[in-house]
């Protein structure tokens, strides 16, 4: 027999309040709430309160595994917005946000993977937030950089 879902609509608001900040509970949702009443409620209770609230996966992977999709869904940009500014807020950095899309490219296309980079790179803008590159990688964009000895 099967176990039933955890469903916490107290966890899945303290955890949307965490993630996203009151400004989301109180603008995004309530705007929301007037064109579908009962909607915002149910996004919160079921995946903030209930899937998110699993065993299994830390939050940073769920918001890491989260960019991924939307991304590789396309045409939610959005909701990739929201989930760059999610991310950031609970540690993941710029610079992996910036990996997790390049890393996409070869299996969602070049195109959705370059939809998700100028999502971030408008929410960094916006946050007035500069990645690091990471230095390995800047070094083989550079014609004049010394780069590493290739392994024998």
């Amino acid at each position: 027999m099967s176990r039933p879902a955890p469903v916490d609509r107290e966890a899945g608001y303290r955890l949307l309040g965490e993630l996203a900040g009151p400004e989301t509970i109180e603008g995004t949702l309530a705007g929301l709430e007037r064109l579908a009443p009962g909607f915002p409620d149910w996004i919160v209770t079921c995946l903030f309160g209930g899937t998110y609230q699993r065993e299994g996966l830390a939050l940073r992977d769920r918001q890491i595994a989260t960019l991924a999709a939307l991304t590789a869904l396309g045409g939610v940009e959005p909701q990739v917005d929201d989930h760059v500014r999610n991310s950031l807020r609970i540690g993941v950095t710029p610079r992996e946000i910036v990996e997790v899309m390049v890393h996409l490219a070869p299996y969602v296309g070049v195109p959705k993977a370059l939809a998700g980079l100028r999502v971030a790179a408008a929410a960094f803008a916006d946050l007035d937030i500069t990645p690091e590159p990471d230095p390995d990688v800047a070094a083989y964009a550079d014609p004049d950089a010394d780069l590493p000895e290739e392994p024998a």
